[in-house]
């Protein structure tokens, strides 16, 4: 492609006061409006400090910009061009915004996280969020460490986080997270939690598995519900936490000596082969030919400790170890396996629940969605401050992550950056006609046209009729 006209004859200016260059921010925001996301602020946030006034105002101003792309204070400008003020009431300048940022304290986060989860309830009433969640939801809690610059981030410290595969020592701020799928639908986040960046993985785990599991009732999951972590939650802390909660467990089990133990008495005609990834059909034998076998025996964790006995499944994986040597012509005398071991109360059958824990790195996929949009950065050096962006860009997931359900199928289950490329950065020019109407008029030939169309009837039409 080229340019048409010579660059000498091509000229650029910054004047016309009727475009916008965000016109998804429309039905996005029109759905956070209906779902009630100004109220439930204005119910739930008390900021006692003078910059924390509007609140109302000021939070749903923070999760627009980061649904527009937005990933620091200085980038809520983003907001403030062309025809947006005709459109959106409200909007702040940027510095205003970080002033409100840094008058929380850690209550008005935890108030400003309880406003979360009930907009999120809201979203799943007002789209199909979370398909099937009447039968089976899954809550996967993790953590990662977001890496700081400068000495004056509060809290910042090190913290071991993998950078391809392997194990670092890491300067910045952890956030624990737990997020909520279906076999049917995309993940969303149920509750998020900020934390030093030396923090124990498991520290406020228990506390936060069971405000994931209220939150997930409260968005309609009344079916079973299976919580899954990885080796850092075995803890019976956090286990208890989910039985109390009515939902079934499902961790990665430290490989100590009680495992090892447990494991080598496992009989080996208990051993079942499972279709993994990248399996040879053997056509002479007639099965799949893979080193990867299944096994399930019963097991008591944490029998040390006075009244936190759990008795559960410990369900192996087993993998067989490559042969280094072979190459060399030393073939080996005996198969040699890699163990993983799942302790879980799973109702399913062995192979399902097994294949059901491999799923949960799909958290990793909503961390990267959150670091390549809002969590580039932690903006503030309030620790309080970057505790409440966690919690915005949290919702902010969730919205546009509910507009893309109402877009369609494919956006259903797109990453956040597509949404905000196919629905949102779309340019437009405001008509103000009639009585107070205002039409945008959009590109022509928008190669996403039908889905905002999609999105905008859904949002900004009447809403749908209640049962």
């Amino acid at each position: 492609m080229q340019l048409w006209h010579s660059p000498a004859r091509t000229h650029a200016s910054f004047d016309d006061p009727n475009l916008v260059s965000r016109a998804g921010l429309v039905p996005v925001m029109a759905l956070a409006e209906r779902c009630g996301l100004s109220a439930l602020v204005r119910q739930n946030v008390r900021i006692t400090a003078r910059t924390g006034v509007n609140a109302d105002l000021k939070a749903p101003c923070l999760v627009a910009g980061m649904a527009a792309g937005a990933d620091s204070i200085d980038d809520m400008d983003v907001l403030r061009h062309g025809a947006m003020g005709t459109l959106f009431y409200g909007i702040r300048a940027p510095s205003t915004l970080g002033s409100f940022l840094r008058s929380f304290t850690w209550g008005n986060v935890r108030q400003l996280e309880s406003a979360g989860r009930v907009f999120l309830s809201e979203l799943a009433t007002a789209a199909p969020l979370l398909p099937g969640k009447d039968v089976l939801a899954f809550i996967d809690i993790d953590s990662m460490q977001r890496r700081v610059y400068g000495h004056a981030k509060a809290g910042a410290a090190f913290g071991h986080t993998k950078i391809q595969g392997k194990s670092l020592l890491v300067r910045g701020l952890n956030v624990l997270a737990a997020v909520v799928s279906t076999p049917l639908g995309a993940p969303v986040i149920a509750a998020t939690r900020l934390r030093g960046g030396s923090a124990n993985s498991a520290r406020g785990a228990a506390s936060l598995a069971a405000g994931a599991l209220t939150a997930a009732r409260q968005a309609g999951c009344t079916g079973k519900i299976v919580v899954r972590m990885d080796s850092a939650y075995y803890a019976a802390k956090v286990i208890a936490a989910i039985r109390r909660g009515g939902a079934f467990f499902s961790v990665t089990a430290r490989m100590d000596s009680k495992i090892r133990a447990a494991i080598a008495a496992i009989s080996e005609d208990a051993w079942t082969p499972i279709t993994y990834p990248k399996a040879i059909w053997d056509e002479d034998q007639k099965r799949l030919i893979s080193d990867a076998e299944v096994a399930e025996v019963p097991y008591t964790a944490f029998a040390a400790k006075k009244g936190q006995a759990v008795t559960a499944r410990l369900i192996v994986r087993r993998v067989r170890d490559l042969n280094r040597k072979a190459g060399d012509g030393q073939d080996e005398l005996f198969a040699c396996w890699r163990y993983h071991a799942v302790f879980t109360d799973s109702p399913f059958q062995t192979i399902q629940a097994e294949a059901q824990h491999r799923d949960h790195a799909l958290v990793e996929q909503v961390f990267a969605d959150l670091t390549s949009g809002p969590l580039a950065h932690l903006p503030s050096g309030s620790f309080a401050a970057n505790a409440a962006w966690l919690t915005c860009a949290a919702m902010a997931h969730n919205l546009t992550r509910a507009a893309g359900t109402l877009a369609g199928g494919f956006h259903g289950r797109a990453r956040g950056a597509t949404l905000r490329s196919h629905l949102i950065a779309v340019a437009a020019r405001i008509a103000r006609h009639g009585r107070g109407q205002i039409t945008l008029h959009l590109p022509q030939g928008w190669h996403r046209e039908q889905e905002w169309l999609n999105m905008f009837d859904a949002s900004c039409g009447p809403p749908a009729r209640a049962a």
